[in-house]
């Protein structure tokens, strides 16, 4: 070995015994960084970024994994005939007359790897579905972005809210005064603490009996 090995060598020990308590103090702050860096819940409920609607998320699925959500209040709930607004532009005929106020426009969104969750979001304004990703980096916001055939793409900025104001359903998602869930989404009924289990078959009716006819259809708003 040569003296000038014998001289970088010994050179360089002083900066790495400075260099060491440094690196032990970044190892130490890296766990808080990734914390920091981790999305928050995005379970609540939020005001849209143009002040029209406020949208309640919360979790559901078979595992209670994936992330829905419902419209629990309008700006403007009646339309120009001062009728509750309805989901009239919806593609298929038997969801038209159903009110705009408590559907379902977050259809179950699953968790993706980053913490975020991608899915489908229904547009009433349009009868259409598009993709969408959201995610909270902060407390009292929830970003979301949508995008139409992958590459016409927009985001927003929802903001958390927790008062609750006149016209605002609060009660749980389908039940009283509260949102409704399409059939793919419903929360599973559950049966009351110590009822037995329905079994055998319905006994028949007595001969002679009327049969009851079929109910008649509920008159529902015409949307203009």
């Amino acid at each position: 070995m040569t003296n000038r090995s014998i001289i970088v060598g010994a050179s360089r020990r002083p900066m790495l015994r400075r260099l060491a308590p440094l690196a032990g103090l970044a190892a130490a702050l890296l766990p808080g960084l990734a914390l920091a860096a981790a999305p928050n819940e995005a379970s609540g409920t939020w005001l849209t970024e143009d002040g029209r609607a406020r949208i309640r998320t919360e979790k559901c699925g078979p595992q209670n994994t994936n992330l829905c959500g419902y419209v629990v209040w309008l700006k403007v709930p009646l339309n120009d005939k001062g009728q509750p607004r309805i989901d009239f532009k919806n593609p298929d005929p038997k969801k038209q007359a159903r009110p705009s106020l408590g559907l379902q426009l977050i259809m179950g969104l699953k968790p993706q790897p980053d913490g975020h969750y991608g899915g489908k979001i229904y547009n009433a304004d349009e009868g259409k579905f598009y993709d969408v990703t959201m995610w909270s980096d902060q407390p009292t916001e929830l970003s979301v972005r949508g995008c139409l055939l992958g590459f016409l793409c927009g985001s927003q900025t929802w903001n958390r809210v927790n008062d609750v104001v006149p016209g605002q359903l609060t009660g749980p998602t389908n039940g009283p005064g509260g949102p409704r869930a399409d059939a793919e989404w419903a929360p599973a009924a559950k049966a009351p603490a110590g009822a037995p289990a329905a079994t055998g078959t319905a006994k028949a009716a007595p001969k002679g009996a009327a049969k009851p006819g079929p109910a008649a259809p509920a008159a529902a708003p015409v949307e203009e």
